[in-house]
């Protein structure tokens, strides 16, 4: 279980709406700092941003890019995007159209399902824009722990509506933490505030938050590695290690270690296990479905694994007491013949077919027995509805001779579909409606399934709602 665990990765999430307190800076010199002290432990860094400053950062030289987190958000597993890059910290490129990817992010934890298929172990940092859109939203929901930089009040303000998100979703708060950023030590204050960070820590604890003991300074060296002639990215680690903020990464880094080493569940193995619960309940319903199923197409009695025709359409009565598969051919043959009252040895109904058949495999067809008429006769009303339950045709058919066994070469196979699945214990036929659903033939059980089952669920409801107005 242990080994299982750690082949899930662990987040950081590294989140702010304020600009410029110095979020991409921590994440990328984390990155590097969290590989430098555990040489064997895998270490990922991507952002959502559209600055390329990982990409600057990390990108080895004539190295080909094989993708970009634009491919991770449409559906590519993590691990097939990797790419190494320098100081051992590996890499997803940067993508420029991020935002046209934000519709087709469904929910709040989108990522988080992708970062539990993903593959990709160790630790994963995640550099996010400074807003909370839906995919910032993902990121945060996704993390193990989440850093939020504050420099100053402003920034400290705006950490209200990462926290109200997660009051929002009913997420536990412990994972979030506020770490004073870009704090220039030589600004200092009379009274029990001495300085920027004594005063962001005590505002900070005052609103409920949890707030680091570390803090990162304002360094002009540190600065300068990100802004210079050659428009290159230096590392702390190797270009400032003469500097405080080296040894406020070194800090920082242990923590976060020691957070990785200690958590025994990270979030993407509980989400990943809830995947697989959720897979075994739908996989159970399957087959609780699939044990309803009559073995046989009940309009000429022949075994379905007999294999002598396809399985083309799916029924099921309202009360769903009665359920199974048809033949393609003796159900749209059923149709030619009591839709235009076709004997099926006459010549014109084997014109008719096609044209019933393409009517069919298009719409859901539904059949309804209206009881005694005034006349006397039984008749079933027929209709064929689309999607939505908008009707697209609407016949009477007579049931002369149903209750009295009396075949008369063209209503055969109705009577015998309605004989099967709608008659009750009186001979007669039950309340409710009978809905004939098409199928794909190479696959149809597939309808059986959690997600199609549910669509057509909605569908009955919709009928059931249409009998009763």
């Amino acid at each position: 279980m242990m080994r299982a665990m750690k082949s899930f990765p662990y987040i950081l999430t590294i989140s702010s709406e304020k600009g410029g307190v110095g979020k991409t800076t921590l994440a990328i010199n984390l990155a590097i700092y969290l590989k430098a002290m555990q040489e064997d432990l895998q270490v990922t860094i991507m952002s959502f941003d559209n600055h390329f400053t990982v990409d600057r950062m990390f990108e080895l030289p004539g190295q080909q890019s094989h993708g970009t987190v634009a491919d991770l958000l449409s559906g590519v597993r993590g691990i097939d995007l990797l790419h190494q890059g320098q100081y051992g910290v590996n890499y997803i490129p940067s993508a420029h159209n991020l935002p046209e990817l934000y519709k087709d992010i469904k929910g709040p934890m989108t990522l988080c399902r992708m970062m539990a298929e993903s593959g990709i172990s160790g630790i994963v940092i995640l550099d996010t824009r400074p807003d909370l859109n839906i995919l910032t939203q993902n990121a945060l929901y996704a993390a193990d722990r989440v850093l939020i930089p504050v420099k100053d009040m402003p920034s400290l303000e705006n950490c209200k509506h990462i926290f109200a998100l997660f009051d929002q979703r009913g997420i536990d708060k412990k994972s979030l933490a506020l770490i004073p950023c870009l704090i220039d030590n030589r600004i200092k204050y009379e009274g029990m505030f001495r300085d920027q960070r004594t005063l962001l820590r005590a505002f900070a604890i005052n609103r409920g938050y949890r707030c680091l003991d570390t803090y990162i300074s304002k360094s002009p060296k540190v600065e300068s590695l990100n802004t210079n002639p050659e428009g290159k990215i230096y590392p702390i680690i190797s270009h400032a290690r003469e500097t405080e903020v080296h040894a406020q990464f070194t800090e920082l880094s242990r923590d976060v270690l020691n957070g990785y080493r200690q958590l025994v569940e990270p979030r993407a193995f509980l989400y990943h296990q809830w995947l697989t619960e959720q897979e075994g309940r739908k996989k159970e319903a399957f087959l609780a479905r699939l044990e309803g199923i009559l073995p046989h197409c009940v309009i000429c009695g022949r075994l379905h694994e007999e294999g002598s025709s396809s399985k083309g359409f799916y029924f099921e009565t309202a009360d769903r007491t009665s359920r199974g598969f048809l033949h393609s051919d003796c159900f749209v043959g059923m149709l030619c013949s009591v839709l235009y009252e076709l004997h099926p040895r006459s010549d014109l109904y084997q014109l008719s077919l096609q044209v019933i058949r393409e009517s069919a495999v298009a719409s859901v067809a539904l059949f309804r027995p209206l009881g005694p008429q005034e006349d006397g006769q039984h008749r079933l009303l027929f209709q064929q509805i689309d999607e939505n339950g908008t009707a697209l045709l609407e016949r009477e058919l007579s049931l002369e001779g149903f209750f009295d066994g009396v075949f008369d070469g063209i209503r055969d196979r109705l009577f015998l579909l309605l004989n099967e699945s709608m008659t009750g214990y009186d001979g007669g036929l039950r309340s409710g409606w009978l809905a004939v659903h098409p199928v794909d033939e190479e696959r149809p059980e597939q309808i059986l399934q959690d997600g199609p089952y549910r669509k057509l669920q909605e569908l009955h409801r919709l009928v059931a709602e249409m009998a009763i107005s």
